[in-house]
């Protein structure tokens, strides 16, 4: 497996991508419609929220973005879990990466959220 970038911006908008191109992939059932699209929309929040992050205008707004990545990271993993492979275990493969990375992403948004003594969990 390919080293994962170290710059989150950069990690985060790999991931969003690869969720993009997972879902391309998945069979065309009813069922995928609406976890496909949500698992793209989170994985997409992902990257954007951090991003904004970075231009945040105060501490508070830092790390309440901080708390919506590590949200959007956690919902990522649920729609992974829940789009329908159909069997195709290449397909069952990257959708466990693909969790595995949204799960790391929650881990080091949450460690990065515990630096935060302002405000209470979101």
């Amino acid at each position: 497996m390919p080293e994962q970038p170290r710059d989150l911006v950069e990690r985060s908008f790999r991931f969003a991508t690869e969720v993009s191109r997972f879902v391309n992939r998945l069979p065309k059932l009813r069922s995928n419609y609406e976890d496909s699209r949500q698992v793209v929309r989170s994985s997409g929040s992902v990257a954007a929220n951090y991003i904004e992050s970075q231009e945040g205008l105060s501490r508070k707004d830092f790390f309440y973005r901080i708390k919506v990545c590590r949200k959007e990271a956690r919902e990522s993993g649920l729609w992974l879990r829940l789009v329908d492979i159909a069997g195709d275990a290449m397909l069952a493969l990257e959708r466990d990466r693909l969790a595995a990375e949204a799960d790391e992403l929650k881990r080091i948004f949450s460690a990065i959220a515990g630096k935060d003594d302002t405000t209470g969990p979101l």
